[in-house]
């Protein structure tokens, strides 16, 4: 016999699907919910936790549970050499960045093999499809190889890109790790998601010729709408070139 948070959970997915309640509406309060469905508030969130694991529902902290709009599926593309992590945005997604100097720390010194307290600048880009935030990207470069005018504030991605090409050194390997994983708390709220769907969790390190690494990213994407693709060649076609 199905539970009481399913049997909830699976009206509201009728509802939604019949169109009762529309993409961006706002659900009616869990107070009013709870009363609706006669089961107690914890009851009522573990059904709308449901949904938003599903992806149809979301929690705007502050705000209430909205249907969910369709959010444009993207597709990361590994082995892509120097290619900036944002470089995944295309239309109708765009990119807004943060770029702040800070000292290596906790994970970073391994990271980037670098001694405690060594200065980085960390760039935060945050895409965007219309006002909904998309998906993040942690870029962290040593300090040395970063254009004093782009240590700080706002600069536009194609700045960066062209701004950190100048100063980085040849690469001789990019390294990707791939894992799936729940989202952290910060995340959630960042990205606006359910806490138990989960995200495709992708680091990136570059190193140049003398093993130094010039680039580390850290990518998080909403694995309801991104896909990551990497394509290995033959050895034959590897000859043949």
């Amino acid at each position: 016999m199905p539970s009481r948070r399913h049997t909830i959970a699976e009206d509201l997915r009728r509802q939604i699907a019949a169109g009762h309640f529309e993409a961006g509406e706002r659900l009616p309060s869990e107070a009013r919910l709870a009363a609706l469905y006669a089961v107690s508030t914890p009851t009522l969130r573990s059904a709308l936790a449901l949904l938003q694991g599903e992806g149809l529902v979301e929690k705007i902290h502050g705000n209430g549970n909205f249907v969910r709009r369709p959010r444009h599926r993207l597709t990361y593309i590994g082995g892509r050499g120097a290619a900036a992590p944002w470089a995944i945005a295309s239309d109708p997604l765009r990119v807004s960045i943060r770029a702040t100097n800070l000292p290596a720390y906790g994970h970073l010194t391994d990271l980037l093999n670098v001694q405690p307290h060594s200065p980085l600048t960390e760039f935060l880009a945050v895409t965007h499809e219309g006002k909904l935030p998309h998906s993040l990207a942690h870029l962290y470069v040593p300090r040395d190889l970063v254009p004093a005018d782009l240590a700080s504030g706002s600069p536009l991605p194609e700045a960066v890109e062209s701004g950190l090409a100048q100063l980085r050194p040849p690469l001789a390997k990019v390294e990707e790790t791939v894992s799936a994983r729940l989202p952290t708390p910060d995340e959630t709220t960042a990205l606006r998601m359910g806490a138990s769907l989960a995200v495709i969790s992708i680091t990136r390190v570059a190193t140049d010729a003398a093993g130094r690494v010039v680039e580390a990213s850290l990518l998080v994407l909403p694995s309801d709408r991104a896909d990551a693709l990497f394509t290995t060649r033959s050895m034959t076609e590897e000859r043949t070139v």
